[in-house]
């Protein structure tokens, strides 16, 4: 699995447009259902947009936490097999990828006591959603005068489908307002087929993926 990170462009401050690389470089190679169809792309992110999450590469400290504005992974859920769902996160010095129950105990670490403003939420949206609907113009990466807070990828700016420029803002924005009250398989098949997918809280993340169909 180690290889799958040589045949990806160099990384950069971009996350969710590595995440889009990944999931079309797992598709292309195919270690993922070539339409994607076994992939879902994870926002993690609050309204303070600070979320804790342990075992990252950018954190100088020896439990590795980092607090983010917001993070981006990719979940591999097999429909046709038993196997746990995998977490492909570029950004963790776990194992890559990992079984998403080892994940969620050491980067999400919900036994961790939280004050209530850095808990975390997750947007999953389908792959083949995102593929179709996700932009980014890397407005975000600039600053008001305009220059680059860092160099921007050397490939073009995704655009959708529909010829939307830039949307991440609608990705990352979700509360606790905005989580399901019901992982009832029905309630999860609706909320898993719209655009921007469902907000989940770390307590649901696991069964959601137990739920899809």
């Amino acid at each position: 699995m180690s290889s799958i990170t040589t045949e990806l462009p160099a990384m950069d401050a971009t996350r969710e447009e590595n995440v889009y690389l990944l999931c079309k470089t797992l598709c292309e190679n195919g270690v993922a259902d070539a339409t994607g169809s076994d992939l879902f792309v994870v926002f993690i992110s609050n309204e303070k947009k600070q979320v804790p999450l342990w075992h990252q590469k950018a954190s100088s400290r020896a439990d590795g936490i980092v607090l983010w504005d917001y993070h981006v992974i990719c979940v591999q859920r097999k429909k046709e097999s038993d196997s746990e769902p995998l977490v492909w996160d570029l950004d963790s010095t776990l194992p890559f990828p990992s079984p998403l129950a080892s994940y969620v105990t050491e980067t999400i670490q919900p036994s961790f006591q939280l004050f209530a403003e850095y808990q975390r939420f997750f947007r999953i949206v389908h792959a083949p959603l995102f593929f179709k609907y996700f932009a980014s113009d890397r407005r975000h990466m600039k600053e008001p005068d305009g220059s680059w807070t860092a160099q921007p990828p050397p490939y073009q700016p995704i655009v959708a489908q529909d010829g939307i420029l830039h949307n991440l803002s609608e990705y990352i924005a979700m509360s606790g307002a905005d989580t399901l009250s019901s992982l009832d398989p029905d309630t999860v098949r609706v909320a898993i087929s719209q655009k921007l997918g469902v907000v989940v809280s770390h307590t649901q993340l696991q069964d959601l993926f137990i739920k899809l169909p």
